[in-house]
């Protein structure tokens, strides 16, 4: 529904590239699966179909808080949320650098919800007295009196004022208290998570440039797993190659274009439809390994010294001479 009529929401990503993303980040129960996409939460719920509720999903996001609108559209039970965090993009290279602590994200929505109450009380004083000068304004222009006692008597009226203005206000803060609550917890566990640095795979859908995200988010998953990132243009993701195969660390390197056909079957005139889908986006998989640099060093140099012993030595068959014949 997402690509047929708003497909900016989605990045232009095509049903067979979600496909292919699921398959080639080995999406399954029990996985503890990382991603970053910017797809209105799309890839994310079909990670949690897929998963069954079983597993844990890390999701990093960029700015406030995460977008999950086509999310909540699979209506998932309150089980598959169980294993959802949520963690923000930008304290990544805190938890990178081993900086990381629970103040950073402790303080900021405390200092936010000390404002919101602050700013409750404001709101209020504001908006009674807009609301006493518009009736003011509004009064002497209606000419039916009917309606201005009805509207006197509920102005009037303490029982109509108290749950709108005194318990609703501090019902509303007391819930937005205790989901920020929640959502600290969450982002807490969710760097505990992290911090393991075994994660099962990752999976990258972003509007941003993939490069320093890869780089940097390929330091949580474990050895022997598999990674995917998906770019509407090509020109990212050739970049994106080119810088890990300058870095190491990754093997089975592939740069895939997802091609789609639709066809009209009908009796004596089934053919390729005219109008169909011109490019469905690039994919960009690997499989993630071990990299030990001084072995590899030690390994690199014995097979250069090898390699130019090799050189230097010549077959016997060269050194022998060809006898002259005598003339």
């Amino acid at each position: 529904m997402y690509y047929a009529r708003e497909p900016g929401k989605i990045n232009h990503m095509r049903y067979d590239t979600l496909a292919q993303m699921l398959t080639l980040g080995n999406i399954r129960a029990g996985n503890k699966m990382i991603v970053m996409e910017t797809c209105a939460g799309l890839v994310l719920g079909a990670m949690m179909e897929r998963m069954g509720g079983f597993g844990s999903i890390i999701q990093l996001y960029p700015g406030g808080e995460p977008v999950r609108a086509a999310t909540a559209c699979f209506g998932f039970p309150k089980s598959f949320l169980s294993g959802l965090y949520e963690f923000p993009l930008n304290k990544v290279d805190s938890l990178l650098n081993g900086t990381f602590s629970a103040e950073m994200l402790s303080s900021e929505p405390k200092d936010s919800a000390s404002v919101e109450e602050s700013n409750g009380t404001l709101e209020e004083k504001q908006t009674s007295e807009q609301e006493n000068e518009d009736s003011m304004a509004e009064a002497p222009e209606s000419n039916h009196p009917e309606e201005q006692e009805t509207m006197e008597a509920i102005s009037q009226d303490p029982e109509h004022k108290e749950p709108k203005e005194r318990g609703g206000k501090k019902d509303y803060i007391q819930e937005k208290q205790r989901r920020q609550e929640e959502q600290r917890k969450k982002r807490l566990e969710a760097a505990a998570l992290l911090s393991e640095r075994n994660a099962d795979g990752l999976i990258v859908a972003s509007r941003f440039h993939p490069t320093p995200l890869l780089l940097s988010l390929l330091n949580f998953v474990a050895p022997s797993r598999p990674f995917v990132v998906y770019c509407q243009y090509k020109e990212p993701l050739l970049e994106c190659y080119t810088k890990l195969r300058e870095r190491g660390g990754v093997i089975n390197l592939r740069l895939s274009e997802t091609w789609l056909r639709n066809y009209q079957v009908l009796p004596d005139r089934s053919h390729p439809k005219l109008l169909m889908s011109g490019g469905g986006g690039y994919l960009l998989s690997g499989f993630t390994v071990a990299m030990d640099n001084l072995k590899a060093d030690t390994s690199l140099k014995s097979n250069a010294s090898t390699l130019e012993s090799h050189k230097t030595e010549e077959p016997a068959a060269k050194k022998r001479k060809c006898p002259q014949s005598e003339s």
